[in-house]
Order: structure tokens, then sequence, then C-alpha cells
């Protein structure tokens, strides 16, 4: 996933006995001579233990108690909930969906999130990390869902027609996650940083609009002409306003509890205001229990191209955020047992978004939320990631959960998620501020950024065009992630300057 939270840096100082090191030995050896270079623990790919930072109290295969285990995992879930429901909460709404097949769609999503949570935790054969990771709903499909739903409704097709045919692009998109993870050493080379951070830059960009609309009242309030009323920005700008404000607090937990917090303040004020909708609830039934293929499963090529091209986005994610859980668990962050992991990992993450579509929900990724927890919890025990799966496995029955995101007013979750939108925008930044910014970069980053946001901007460019068309250009994130990976493959790179050289006094030639 995106990560649209802040995040502690990373500064560990891990533990050589939790490593499996006796310190006061590897001193005396050291202090003999005896000491063999092969031994030390970065050698065999553990973290760098001239960092600062706390010890973990439990590691990676450590069992702690159950009532601590379950006070930890609600930390994780808390952490990584409103990121998990926000992504189906705005396509129901956008799709014009009713409340049991939004309060339906909410509930599989945390349904899958914790199956997929303990399938990656757990590990099966080849499948799963083994690392306490947790696994939700991608914000970086959101643009390409939308875009292929639009698509599909201005074809005439009804919003459950419009679910069954993303879904079924989902199902077989995911597969792209499954080859690529037996050749991550490759895909580096396709997806360079350049082309990764224009893509992340443009996910952000483009889901702005959705954001403001909803801070301003949302697609009802256009209908009924309350549109940008002072009651409706005075609660969008005033949920916009705390979430900044906790964001830039000190204190870590209040940080990353930054969306959630400022969701809940803008829901009660919401709620005394008379906004928010009760009545919700009461068409809601006790439990909500799984049906795959409810909406059914169609599939087009021109639809699925934006996929194909996001998943192996969230692929490279994926291993940015395996690589930080295993940092701050202190577990290898390079050789074999690092390597294995991270495949294993991507290779979840493919099938768990296979799941996640015959379950009726959204593409599923790894989270980052989690690694920050870990740091400031100090566990980093894969079995707490157990009790997580059972939480929102259990949420995921619960309709009543559903529903009470289903009622939170537009302007609330707008205020909330245009934070979370820029925030992804300025992610893409750092990503390509990170490379050396030549005349090629620059041209592959502008094109990108003028086509992928023209088509946002002008969504009738296509209106005239065939079906296939306006399904593969029907998002920014796949016109301009299509031009980015064919500007980076076409264009040849910038050639080398040659060394000038000069004859030093004494007669010998220097390169410079």
């Amino acid at each position: 996933m995106v990560c649209v939270y802040n995040i502690p840096q990373l500064k560990l100082k891990p533990s050589y006995r939790s490593l499996g090191y006796d310190r006061k030995n590897m001193a005396q050896r050291k202090e003999i001579g005896i000491l063999q270079e092969s031994e030390l623990p970065e050698a065999q790919g553990f973290p760098d233990l001239s960092a600062t930072g706390s010890e973990l109290i439990y590691g990676l295969y450590d069992r702690p108690p159950i009532v601590e285990s379950f006070f930890v995992a609600v930390q994780h879930v808390l952490a990584a909930f409103v990121g998990i429901v926000t992504p189906p909460l705005i396509i129901c709404t956008s799709l014009g969906l009713d409340p049991a097949n939004t309060s339906f769609i909410i509930s599989m999503s945390l349904l899958a999130s914790g199956i997929c949570t303990f399938i990656q935790c757990k590990t099966f054969g080849p499948v799963g990390s083994g690392l306490l990771s947790l696994q939700g709903t991608s914000f970086a499909f959101l643009g390409a869902i939308l875009g292929v739903a639009n698509t599909a409704i201005q074809a005439g097709r009804t919003p459950e027609q419009a679910l069954s045919l993303i879904f079924g692009v989902c199902f077989f998109g995911a597969f792209a996650n499954v080859m690529l993870s037996r050749f991550l050493h490759l895909l580096s080379k396709i997806v360079t940083p350049i082309v990764s951070g224009t893509l992340v830059m443009l996910i952000g960009i483009s889901l702005l609009k959705t954001g403001i609309t909803s801070l301003a009242g949302g697609t009802v309030a256009l209908q009924n002409n309350t549109f940008a009323n002072a009651q409706n920005m005075a609660v969008g700008g005033g949920v916009f306003l705390i979430v900044i404000v906790l964001t830039l607090a000190k204190n870590q937990y209040i940080r990353m509890g930054a969306i959630a917090i400022g969701l809940l303040i803008g829901y009660i004020f919401a709620a005394f205001m008379g906004m928010v909708n009760f009545s919700v609830f009461s068409t809601l039934s006790l439990i909500s229990l799984p049906v795959p293929f409810r909406y059914g499963m169609s599939f087009e090529f021109s639809a699925l191209i934006p996929f194909l091209i996001l998943y192996p986005l969230t692929a490279i994610e994926s291993v940015g955020d395996l690589t930080a859980t295993s940092m701050v668990s202190k577990e290898p962050i390079a050789g074999p047992v690092y390597i294995r992991r991270i495949k294993a990992g991507v290779l979840a993450d493919g099938l768990n978004s296979s799941l996640a579509a015959l379950l009726n929900t959204f593409p599923i990724t790894t989270f980052s939320q989690n690694t920050g927890v870990i740091q400031m919890t100090g566990v980093g025990s894969r079995y707490v990631g157990f009790f997580v799966a059972g939480i929102l496995a259990v949420l995921g029955l619960l309709p009543i959960v559903s529903g009470a995101f289903q009622s939170i007013p537009q302007p609330v979750l707008g205020g909330a998620t245009t934070v979370m939108f820029g925030s992804i925008a300025v992610a893409g930044v750092k990503i390509i501020a990170s490379e050396n910014l030549d005349r090629r970069s620059t041209i592959i980053i502008a094109v990108s950024l003028a086509l992928g946001l023209g088509v946002v901007f002008v969504p009738e460019l296509f209106n005239n065009q065939p079906a296939i068309i306006k399904n593969m250009f029907a998002s920014a994130t796949s016109t301009g992630g299509l031009t980015a990976i064919l500007l980076s493959w076409l264009l040849p790179p910038n050639p080398t300057p040659a060394a000038s050289s000069v004859v030093a006094e004494d007669g010998e030639i220097v390169d410079i």
C-alpha cells in the first residue's frame, strides 16, 4: 500500500542475543583474533547492530501471552482499519450502490483482510512471508477501478454489472504478481523509481477530485443543490484541519491515528448537526456471511490494461514494506532467508488479491502502517498477526461495523481522505526526488503527467472512441502509467560524458 501515515524513522539497535549471538562471547573471540568476518550478524543479512534504538520485547517466533497479544493486535487493527474500509466505501458511493450492497462489500473487505493477513503471517508452502505483515485493501487501484466503473455505467451497465467487470479484471490481473514474484530481480529494470514515483503521484493527484467532491457534500449534494454549502464546508474543512494538526503532533500514536481520530470527531459533530443517517442501521442483518461470486465475474481485456500496470507497482511497494517489517523485527534484510520471504510475500499478495475478488472485494496489498506499531510496541511476533486476522475477520462478519462507516457523512469522509490523497502524491514526489533527474527522466515525468492528468481534466476526450480505447485510457494511472513505462523503455539513456584528460607537470596523464 502507498503509505499515507507518518511512520517513525527506523532507528534500531537489535539485541545480539535475540539474534542468536552472545555479545560477551563474541567480544572475547574478537579480542583473541578467532572471530571470523563471516560470523558477524551483519554478514548474514541482519540489520546493522551499530544503529541506536529500543530492543524488541518479543521476536518473530516468540509467543506473547494471550492478553498482551490481543492488545497489541488491537493497535495494529486501529492503525490499518480506516485504510481497509475507505477504498470500498469510496467505490460503492461513486457507483451509487444501495446501503445493503455497500455494507456487504465493506464487510467482505474486512473479512478478506483478515483471511489474507493470516495467510501472509502463517505461510503455506511458498505462500506468505511469515512476518507480522498486515494485508488490506489497496488505494493504488482506486482510480483505475473508478475509471472502469464509470466507463461501464456510461455504456449502459448497472452498478452490479460494473462490479462484475471490476472483480473479473482484479481476479485475473492479480496473477501478474503471482508470476512477478518469481522474477522480482527483473522487475526493478522495468518499473524504475522514475516510473513508480510518477505513477504514485498520478494516483494521489487524480484522487483529489474525489476527495474534494466528498468534502463539499458528494454527488448527492450536487443533485439536491446543497453542494459546498456552509454546513458541508464547515464540517469537511474542520475535519481537514483536525487531521493536519494531529498529523503534526509529537506523539507517535496520535500521528498514526490522525485519520481515525479526525473521522471520529467529525462524525460526532455531524451527528449533532443532524447530518448522520442512522436509518442505515435498521436495514442491516446481525451477521454478514460471505457469498462468493455474488455479483458474478465478467472480463474485458481492455479493462485489464491499467491493472497490469498497477500490480507490478504494488509488488515493488510490498517489497519495501516487507523489508521495513523485517528490519524492525530484527530479521535479515539480505541473503537467502530475506529473498525467500520477499518472494513468498509478493506471491501471497497476488493470490490474496484473487481471493479478495472471489469474495466480492478489491485488490489486497501489504500495509505499511504496522511497521510503526511494531517499533512502538516492541512486539514483532507473527503470532500477534493471527489475532489481527481473527479480529478483522470477526469485524467483517458484523454488518454494524460496515454500517457505521457507511453512515459517515460525505464531508467528514472527504475532509479526511483529501489529506490522505495529498500524502500519496507527496510519496510519489519523494520517490522521484531520490533519483538524479536528467533530461530523459524529466521528459518521462512531464509527458506522463500531462497525458495522465489530461484524461482526468477532459474526460470527454474519448467520448467518440470505441469501448476498448475508453477502457484502456479511462484513468490517470492507466494513461500516465502506460506512457511512463513505454518512454522508459523506448527513450535511449543519456550518454555518459567521456572523461577528459590533462597532462600533469610531471608528464603523467590524469583523467578528470
